[in-house]
């Protein structure tokens, strides 16, 4: 089913090998939304939505979906690297693309550090920052020899965690402390709360945009992006609302909030606490798999930005050997090594988040703009989309708002000087 290694895949003149079959780019995806999230997110999101945490998971798949059919759509009629920053340009004008790419690359880099100190935590919490920076210069690392490796890596790690979520939502269904009535989701929800909570929970949806962003490595894009997107998401939602449904039964929404480790606390609650240590074992490597999945899109997005010289063009290089961008890969592990060194894990979620809705945001924008030949998708699926994007972006967190935005204006602003420059050196 996977064919010929990325090795010996054809190359589109300049650009990157098309090695990435059907079950390859489902794998990707999967391993960017079944990471870290599933252990971590329920937490913020139950302190926003209180019981209404699944009504907050709903409503968040609802917009993910969305912004996953208008993103399938444009990466088959767009099969380049760097997803919406490729689709902006092409169909919205210079700015746009290089606004949409701004927002992926500053949203996605500050995700990394998280998913890097996430796994430091687990396994060796006195020590967090030098794992975590570890972590970041080894996966690094092993994107540098090949992207069939990368996804040999991620598939191993994937069915790892599946593992553990299996077995965290067992312990928790047969459980004599488990009540069926306890996910009471008009307990104490809010509208705002319900909002804000689904937009940090989207956090853990936005896995689909690394099938995206690699489409220049996709065997037959028009056909292998779309399926590929559908079946990862719908996974994706089958697997995180079973394991809300089975935590919520063992924990009430105060005790989730509160929760460090939810499904630590979980399996402990459930009277299963020989199985903590294998959730925070599978916590760490579902979060070593996100990072993984996430070096994989950020690199591709930088590439794709520096060949357009929206970024330094030396980044721009792929690797004769390995066919990588191997430059842009290691520019964005160093950086999200320096972040890890140096940075809180608090926020980051909600910062990511931010830039990724503004990202979903301009996608569905282009995706208004498709002709009905080149395979548009019914109307209300964008505009459900754009309009979902900017209500969770803006009922998230005051600080992860203004932060983003400045991040955005700093974006702006390096477009206007490069123009600038530009015009100055024209004769």
């Amino acid at each position: 089913m996977n064919g010929p290694s990325p090795a010996a895949g054809p190359r589109d003149g300049d650009g990157l090998r098309r090695g990435l079959g059907p079950a390859d780019a489902v794998v990707v995806g999967l391993g960017s939304m079944i990471g870290a999230g599933v252990f971590a997110a329920f937490g913020p999101a139950a302190r926003a939505a209180g019981a209404g945490l699944l009504p907050a998971l709903a409503l968040a798949a609802v917009v993910a979906y969305c912004n996953a059919t208008s993103s399938a759509r444009l990466a088959a009629r767009h099969p380049a690297s760097g997803g919406t920053y490729a689709y902006g340009r092409e169909r919205l004008g210079d700015f746009w693309g290089h606004l949409a790419g701004w927002g992926f690359v500053a949203g996605k880099t500050a995700s990394c550090a998280a998913m890097a100190l996430t796994a430091g935590a687990y396994v060796l919490p006195g020590g967090a920052h030098a794992v975590a920076v570890g972590a970041v210069l080894a996966l690094t690392g092993v994107n540098h020899v090949g992207l069939r490796r990368s996804v040999l890596l991620t598939r191993v790690i994937l069915g790892l965690v599946l593992a553990v979520l299996l077995a965290v939502v067992g312990a928790a269904l047969v459980s004599p402390a488990a009540r069926a009535g306890r996910p009471d989701v008009a307990a104490d929800a809010t509208f705002g709360g319900v909002l804000q909570a689904a937009g940090l929970l989207f956090f853990a949806f936005a896995g689909y945009a690394r099938i995206a962003t690699l489409g220049e490595e996709v065997r037959d894009p028009a056909r292998t992006v779309p399926r590929a997107v559908a079946l990862a998401l719908g996974i994706a939602l089958a697997v995180y609302g079973l394991v809300a449904v089975a935590v919520l039964m063992v924990l009430d929404a105060g005790q989730l909030a509160a929760a460090r480790a939810p499904l630590a606390d979980a399996v402990r609650a459930a009277g299963a606490a020989g199985l903590v240590p294998a959730v925070r074992a599978g916590a760490a490597v579902a979060a070593l798999g996100s990072l993984l999945a996430l070096l994989l899109g950020v690199s591709r997005t930088v590439f794709a930005m520096a060949r357009d010289r929206h970024l330094p063009h030396p980044l721009a290089a792929v690797h004769p050997a390995h066919g990588v961008p191997h430059r842009a890969g290691w520019a964005v592990g160093a950086v999200v090594a320096a972040l890890a060194a140096t940075a809180d894990v608090r926020g980051a979620i909600g910062f990511s988040s931010f830039g990724v809705l503004v990202y979903y945001a301009l996608a569905n924008v282009c995706a208004l703009t498709l002709a009905p030949a080149e395979g548009r998708p019914p109307r209300v699926v964008p505009l459900a989309g754009l309009a979902g994007c900017a209500a969770l972006a803006f009922a998230l967190p005051a600080a992860s708002v203004l932060w983003g935005t400045v991040a955005l204006a700093a974006g702006a602003a390096v477009y206007g000087a490069r123009r600038l420059l530009a015009a100055r050196s024209t004769p």
